[in-house]
């Protein structure tokens, strides 16, 4: 199992644009992910309601997970899109 450890930097958090961006990236790879913020439920990483449902703001801690054999490039591309400010794309 691929596990990754980011913060999110996008300054309005993972609202509707941000969380967008980021569900259709995950959905791009083919590779299932998971999401959670510290301490939280895990949901799927390509369901925007599931993001959203979240609340995450900037600052929170977030974990991606993923058993694909080819996890750790996607997640690898996931963690520099969300330490990435996508409010200002």
């Amino acid at each position: 199992m691929a596990e990754r450890t980011v913060e999110l930097a996008s300054t309005h958090g993972l609202h509707a644009r941000p969380a967008t961006i980021f569900t259709q990236a995950v959905a791009k790879t083919g590779v299932p992910v998971q999401i959670a913020k510290a301490g939280g439920k895990p949901v799927n990483a390509a369901s925007i309601l599931g993001v959203i449902s979240l609340g995450i703001e900037q600052g929170d801690t977030l974990t991606l997970v993923s058993d694909d054999p080819s996890a750790d490039a996607v997640l690898d591309e996931l963690v520099t899109l969300l330490a990435s400010n996508l409010d200002a794309e």
